[in-house]
């Protein structure tokens, strides 16, 4: 019974924990806020299966209570970025964490953002369709000049 309730422990806290290591992952790459506070659900929910996980292991509710709390105080997290995403959406028209700069204490450089040169793009020639009851364009050269024979 011992030995099947700490493998239960175990694979509790192993979920748990890549959850957490994803969100975090997450949190760090990228610069977008709506995917950095899902990554930051993504770490609570991480410690939460964890708490629950040593709450059934000890058999105590304990971890469960505390679960409760933690998906309250993410709840109010969730309403506070939702604030604050759509002011920044409307003040800025795009999502990128570096717009916040103007928010920072004073004597605090700016973030310079160095972005990799990209290749240059040769513009694609895309087909397009005649107008209707039109001739298509045709070349002359192409249509007598006979390659097969």
């Amino acid at each position: 019974m011992m030995n099947n309730e700490m493998t239960l422990l175990y694979n509790y806290l192993l979920v748990g924990a890549l959850l957490f290591a994803i969100g975090l992952i997450g949190f760090i790459v990228r610069r977008n806020l709506i995917v950095a506070f899902l990554c930051a659900e993504m770490m609570l929910q991480g410690i939460s299966i964890s708490l629950v996980g040593w709450g059934r292991y000890l058999n105590d509710w304990g971890g469960q209570m505390l679960v409760l709390f933690v998906i309250a105080v993410a709840a109010c997290e969730a309403a506070i970025a939702l604030a604050l995403i759509l002011m920044l959406a409307r003040r800025t028209g795009q999502l990128d964490m570096v717009d916040w700069q103007d928010l920072r204490e004073d004597g605090i450089p700016l973030y310079v953002d160095q972005e990799i040169p990209e290749d240059p793009v040769e513009p694609q020639a895309w087909p397009t369709l005649t107008q209707a009851g039109g001739m298509p364009k045709t070349d002359e050269e192409k249509l007598l000049h006979r390659d097969r024979i």
